[in-house]
Order: C-alpha cells, then structure tokens, then sequence
C-alpha cells in the first residue's frame, strides 16, 4: 500500500495535470459552478505546481531552484500587495491571496509547461543524434 501512494503522489507530482483534471473532475460531480471548479482545482494544483516546476528543471540542467523561485514568488506577492494597496488603500486579505495565488498558478503552469517541452525537445534531439 505504501508503495501505492508512493506511485501516486510521485506521478501527481510529474504530472500536475492529472491531479488538475481529477480536481474538476470531483468538484464538477460535487455540483460546483464550473468557474467555482475550476477555481479550486488551479489553487489545489498551484501547491504541487510549487514542487514540480524546480523538480523538472533540476532533473534537466541540474540546478536547484527552490531560492531564486522563492524571492520571485514573495516579489509577486509584495507588488501585488503594494498594488492592491495603492488602489483601494485599504487592503482585504483573503482577496489578495486568491489574486496572488492564481498567478502563481498561471507563471508555474508556464513554467512547468515550458520546462516540459524543451525537456522532450532535449530528449528527441539526444535520440536523433544517437541513432
């Protein structure tokens, strides 16, 4: 069983997506409003996203991104703070986190999907060249 839920959670974890479609997936049977669904499925996956995105660029370059991808997540976070605040002087928490964490969602995705490409790309033109 332990090996099972290592299988999963590894594959959840190279694979962002199933767990993004397993989310609507749930939250549409659940009788959520799609946009709701939606919604909720891209916060859930914006987590694994966090782990996936410096997982695949370390395992094809080699280097550790955890830091660099850090100080850009918390300088997202203060300039949409100082946005949020320069426009509505005052400023509602959970709002601002749902804004912030959606654009995670959105630069991670990018980011991952971007990283896979040019890791297929890399990995086509590596087998051309061999064979």
């Amino acid at each position: 069983m332990i090996l099972f839920l290592q299988f999963m959670f590894a594959t959840i974890i190279i694979f962002p997506i199933i767990l993004f479609i397993i989310m609507l997936l749930v939250c549409r049977k659940l009788k959520f409003k799609k946009r709701k669904a939606i919604g909720l499925a891209a916060d859930v996956t914006t987590l694994i996203l966090l782990f996936s995105v410096p997982i695949a660029i370390h395992s094809l370059w080699g280097v550790s991104i955890w830091i660099p991808m850090l100080v850009a997540l918390l300088i997202i976070a203060i300039i949409f703070t100082y946005t949020d605040w320069r426009t509505k002087k005052e400023i509602e928490i959970k709002p601002l986190l749902k804004k912030i964490w959606r654009m995670y969602f959105l630069i991670l995705s990018f980011a991952y999907f971007t990283t896979w490409v040019i890791g297929m790309t890399h990995s086509v033109m590596i087998y051309m060249v061999i064979d």
